[in-house]
């Protein structure tokens, strides 16, 4: 993300680049994003995250737990009948 000087929602220029742990609840479960950086504006609240700081976000928040466990395919048995032995 390139550098961001003025804050797209209020336009301020007092926005900053942080880094802090980031605390989030889902679904009644608390979870905490350590040291995540992000761009934060003091005069309006506004946070901008880059593509690397959601991806932090989605490793350690239970919404996307589900997404992260290997897929186990279900192995479906077919019996064999061979060709010869159905033409006869």
């Amino acid at each position: 993300m390139p550098d961001i000087t003025i804050c797209p929602t209020c336009g301020s220029d007092k926005i900053k680049k942080v880094q802090r742990d980031l605390t989030r609840e889902f679904q009644g479960q608390s979870y905490t994003v350590p040291a995540l950086e992000f761009y934060e504006c003091p005069n309006c609240g506004e946070r901008l995250y880059d593509w690397e700081a959601v991806q932090k976000m989605q490793a350690y928040s239970p919404a996307f737990a589900r997404s992260r466990r290997p897929r186990v395919r279900a192995r479906v048995r077919v019996p064999f009948t061979s060709v010869a032995r159905a033409a006869a």
